[in-house]
C-alpha cells in the first residue's frame, strides 16, 4: 500500500502542512502524552490531510503539541506518535521505538530464539496501532489502525533490522505474518486480509517455549495473533501453588495455566471450555510435555458445568477462572457485573477450605476496585473468608504507558478461601 503523499521528512517544520486544531481546554490530555485523540476534542482541521497521513496536532492558540496520523473514519481522529516538534513520525522515529522496545524484551530476558514474547504493545511502546508477538521463529503483525496499515511493509523491515542489530538475542526472524484485527478493519477503514509479509511461510502451528511448557501457536489462524501470552508470568506464579493439589481450569482454552500445574506437580486437572477446538490443542500441548496422564478436559458450557459440580458436591483445592472479554462497551458493563458476581460465586463454593481460588478479568471497563468489591460482596455472602494474596497484570512484555492507561486490560487476583 503505497504511503500517503505528505513525507513530513519534506516538511520537519510543523507550521507547514495540515494541522489539526484542539479545542480550548483539550491540550492537557496530549501534552501529557495521551495518544488517541477523539472528534470532541477537535475544534477544526487546516489543510486537506489524506486518511494516514502526518498532521501536526495544535492547541486553541496554535502551539505545537504532537505529530500524530490523521483519519478521517476513525473514531480516533488522530494517533499522536511524537511530541518533539523535530521528531515527525517517520522512519527515523518508528526505527527508534522499536529499538527501544526490543531492548526492553531483551533486558528482560524473554526475547530468544524459541521463545513466545510481546515485541511490540501498541500505545504502550508509543507505536499505536501496531502489535508484534513472536513465536519461535516467527513474527506476527497485528494491525488496528489505518495509518499503521498504510506504513505495514516498511514496518516490517525495519523490525527485521533492529532486530537482526540487536546484539542482545540470538532471536532471528525467518518470516513475518501481518494480520488486520477484524474488529478495527471496519472502523478503521482498512483493507486486505491476513497474509506473510516477508521471509518463509510458518507452518499451521508454530512451537514455542514459555516458562518450560511447549506450546503451538496458529499465526494465520488462531486467537488474536496466533496465541496468548499476555498470563505467561502469571501462569506460571500461579502453577507453584498448585504442588500435591487438585485443580479446577475453567475456561481453559489452550490449557495455558492446567499445563503449568501439571508441571509443578499438581495431581489431578480439570480443564473445562466449550471450544471443541481449543480442547484438541489443550491435548495436544498435554501429550507435547508428557502430562496427559493427569490432565482431564471437558467441553461444556462453563457456567453449567461449573453449577453441576458444585450441586453435586465437588471441590478443588486449586480453582483458575481465566473468562474471556465480558463487555465491549459501557452499555454493557452492568449485565457483566453479574456475570462476574455469577462466576466468582460458583468459584468460591467449589473451592476448598483452605484451598486458592485465581480470578482472571480481561474487560477492561472493570478496573481494580470494582473487582475488588465484588470480591468483597461475594465472599460476604457466601459467608466466606477471603485473603487477598497477590493482584497482578499482564507479564512485562506486556506493559502500560502511564499517559494512557486506559489501555491495560487484563487483572489477576489470588485468593485464598476459607470457612
Amino acid at each position: 500500500m503505497p504511503l500517503p503523499n505528505q513525507d513530513p521528512a519534506l516538511r520537519p517544520n510543523w507550521s507547514e502542512g495540515p494541522r489539526v486544531l484542539l479545542l480550548p481546554g483539550k491540550s492537557r490530555l496530549f501534552y501529557n502524552r495521551h495518544p488517541w485523540v477523539f472528534p470532541g476534542a477537535i475544534s477544526g482541521v487546516q489543510g486537506s490531510p489524506s486518511d494516514g497521513s502526518v498532521v501536526a496536532l495544535l492547541s486553541h492558540t496554535s502551539k505545537f503539541v504532537g505529530w500524530g496520523l490523521f483519519n478521517s473514519k476513525s473514531k480516533v481522529r488522530v494517533r499522536v506518535y511524537s511530541w518533539n516538534p523535530a521528531e515527525p513520525p517517520a522512519e527515523a522515529l518508528f526505527r527508534k521505538r522499536i529499538r527501544e522496545a526490543v531492548a526492553l524484551r531483551c533486558s528482560l530476558g524473554m526475547l530468544g530464539a524459541d521463545t513466545g514474547c510481546r515485541l511490540i504493545n501498541s500505545e504502550a511502546d508509543f507505536i499505536s496501532g501496531l502489535t508484534v508477538d513472536q513465536y519461535g521463529s516467527w513474527l506476527v503483525m497485528q494491525i488496528s489502525s489505518l495509518g499503521m496499515g498504510q506504513r505495514e511493509e516498511e514496518l516490517a523491515r525495519w523490525i527485521r533490522e533492529e532486530i537482526d542489530s540487536c546484539p542482545d538475542t540470538d532471536f532471528r526472524p525467518k518470516g513475518i505474518v501481518v494480520r488486520h484485527e477484524k474488529s478495527m478493519s471496519r472502523l478503521e477503514g482498512l483493507e486486505g486480509g491476513d497474509r506473510l509479509i516477508w521471509g518463509e511461510n510458518p507452518p499451521d502451528r508454530v512451537e514455542y517455549l514459555e516458562e518450560g511448557i511447549r506450546l503451538l501457536a496458529q499465526p494465520l489462524a488462531g486467537q488474536k495473533t496466533g496465541a496468548y501470552l499476555d498470563q505467561r508470568i502469571n501462569r506460571k506464579e500461579v502453577g507453584k501453588l498448585c504442588k500435591n493439589k487438585s485443580v479446577l481450569d475453567a475456561f481453559c482454552y489452550a490449557g495455558g495455566f492446567g499445563l503449568q500445574a501439571a508441571r509443578q506437580g499438581a495431581t489431578r486437572i480439570v480443564g473445562i471450555d466449550q471450544s471443541e477446538t481449543a480442547l484438541a490443542l489443550a491435548q495436544n500441548h498435554a501429550e507435547m510435555n508428557g502430562l496427559a496422564e493427569r490432565m482431564e478436559w471437558v467441553r461444556a458450557d462453563v457456567f453449567e458445568e461449573l453449577a453441576r459440580r458444585e450441586e453435586a458436591g465437588e471441590s478443588f483445592d486449586v480453582v483458575i477462572l481465566d473468562p474471556p472479554k465480558f463487555a465491549q462497551a459501557k452499555s454493557a458493563l452492568e449485565e457483566a457485573l453479574r456475570g462476574y458476581r455469577r462466576l466468582y460465586t460458583l468459584g468460591m463454593r467449589l473451592t476448598s477450605p483452605g484451598g486458592i481460588l485465581v480470578l482472571c478479568c480481561c474487560t477492561g471497563l472493570i478496573n481494580w476496585e470494582m473487582l475488588e468489591n465484588l470480591v468483597e460482596q461475594v465472599g460476604a455472602e457466601e459467608r466466606l473468608n477471603v485473603r487477598i494474596l497477590h493482584k497482578k497484570g499482564p507479564s512485562p512484555d506486556h506493559p502500560v504507558a502511564a499517559s494512557c492507561r486506559e489501555s491495560s486490560y487484563l487483572k489477576c487476583i489470588v485468593l485464598q478461601i476459607a470457612r
